[in-house]
């Protein structure tokens, strides 16, 4: 998937470029930076020296020396002082300058911290979803897959409340508060009505499908046909469609060339959730544009 959160050491992340949540002087400091350096060796402190620092909301990049990574993009975070002080715009830049300094260098993997989120104080839920917001719109546009590398466990335990059943699921304007549990809200979502239409009153009920197998063998069209006809019915590119749905070009490729392909639920789930749809809702719960890849009742 082209956005995925782990948990992790970013220092030993085996990808084109890893993002240093940095100081403005860019000369080390605690935490991932103060890691980072460490790990990369002096040769990295050497090549900041003449970087001349870095505002707040922009990047720059070196080499990753000793570190797995070719490249270290060195971008610098706000400090959180309490949310009134465009906090939320300098974070979501530092994310883009660095995405965009990744592209610039032809990076195709690239690992983030959670920036800001340790001793500048900017709330870790807070922070996520930042990230997630500004990195998925990067996603949308471009073919990169990012790492959102998460080391602290009570981040990465707020991750998995944000992404619920899907590991990676990304929502680009997530705004609900996920107090109930996983499984209320699996079942909100994802819930499978039958697909035929109700015939009159005297005929039986139409029977409701107790999986996504089910569900799929109630259909005449395969998932690939369907998924195909939506995404023109939505008058959406193939890219579009695969990058909204955080699922990978090679696997949608795949989706596309073998009619009788049958996914896997999180598959199927991440094109449905991405479009914000309920499988098993009624009419108008697709909102205009988005598509269903389950026909509802």
């Amino acid at each position: 998937m082209p956005l995925q959160i782990v948990r992790n050491d970013i220092t030993k992340m085996r990808v084109d470029a890893i993002v240093n949540a940095a100081n403005e002087t860019l000369l080390g400091g605690s935490g991932v930076d103060g890691a980072i350096h460490q790990a990369a060796g002096p040769e990295l402190m050497a090549e900041c020296r003449t970087l001349h620092g870095c505002k707040t909301g922009q990047a720059k990049i070196t080499k990753g020396y000793r570190l797995p990574a070719k490249f270290v993009i060195h971008t610098v975070g706000p400090v959180w002082e309490g949310g009134s002080y465009g906090e939320r715009d300098l974070l979501a830049s530092a994310y883009r300058s660095s995405l965009e300094l990744a592209l610039e260098h032809r990076c195709e993997t690239v690992a983030f911290p959670l920036i800001s989120s340790g001793v500048f104080g900017y709330p870790k839920d807070q922070a996520l979803k930042v990230a997630v917001d500004t990195i998925g719109d990067f996603l949308l546009q471009h073919d990169m897959t990012v790492y959102l590398v998460i080391f602290d466990k009570a981040a990465y335990t707020i991750g998995g409340k944000l992404f619920s059943d899907i590991a990676a699921y990304i929502d680009d304007r997530y705004v609900e508060e996920h107090t109930d549990s996983d499984v209320e809200q699996r079942r909100r979502r994802f819930r499978i009505l039958a697909s035929a239409p109700m015939p009159e009153a005297e005929s039986a009920p139409a029977a409701t499908p107790s999986s996504l197998n089910e569900a799929l063998e109630m259909v005449d069209e395969s998932f690939s046909q369907m998924l195909l006809r939506k995404i023109d019915e939505a008058g959406l590119t193939d890219a579009e469609c695969y990058k909204r749905a955080n699922v990978d070009r090679r696997l949608f490729s795949k989706i596309r060339s073998d009619i009788h392909y049958k996914p896997s639920k999180p598959t199927a789930m991440a094109f449905c959730c991405r479009f914000r749809v309920a499988l098993g809702g009624g009419p108008g719960d697709a909102p205009e544009g988005g598509i269903c890849l389950l026909p509802c009742q």
